[in-house]
């Protein structure tokens, strides 16, 4: 008999909630963009909850002339803003995602896997915590810079990107 073993959970003792240093920079921004920095360097450090929804593959129409579910496959969730850009929906704990819709699947992931996989997908941003109560949008170079890895750094008043050390 072969076993196979699943790839545990990088979060195994993860509760669900906002990391308590993501919740201090988001209370703070809410209200105060100039926080905006705080809160991307919170979210470096954070691990995001990317909702996977099923869609529907392909149907069938059944001998009584209804039609069913033949094939349907898991996906992450893009959304389309009023200016065609497209985003990338993550959430900071389960009770955002469930605000934004009950169905929707938490896939914990580190922030940087979720910015590379909204680049991957063509996304223009990331946006966290849509349905609130402080959504963030996260794009242009902050987006690339939490995809490869990096980190805020402040020096003085100044705060800047910098690259791991390899």
């Amino acid at each position: 008999m072969n076993e196979r073993l699943l790839q545990g959970s990088d979060y195994p003792d993860d509760t669900g909630e906002t990391s308590p240093p993501l919740a201090a920079a988001l209370s703070a921004y809410s209200g105060d963009d100039s926080r905006y920095a705080d809160v991307l360097a919170a979210l470096g450090a954070s691990r995001l909850l990317v909702p996977v929804v099923a869609v529907l593959g392909e149907t069938e129409l059944g001998a009584d002339g209804l039609a069913r579910d033949k094939s349907s496959d898991m996906a992450a969730v893009l959304l389309r803003g009023a200016d065609g850009r497209t985003a990338l929906l993550a959430f900071s704990s389960t009770a955002t995602l469930t605000a934004w819709n009950p169905d929707g699947r938490p896939v914990p992931v580190p922030t940087r896997t979720a910015a590379l996989s909204a680049l991957q997908e063509g996304a223009e941003a990331l946006l966290v915590d849509v349905a609130g109560p402080v959504p963030v949008a996260v794009e242009g170079e902050d987006l690339s810079a939490l995809a490869a890895g990096w980190r805020l750094a402040r020096v003085g008043g100044r705060t800047a990107w910098v690259a791991p050390a390899d």
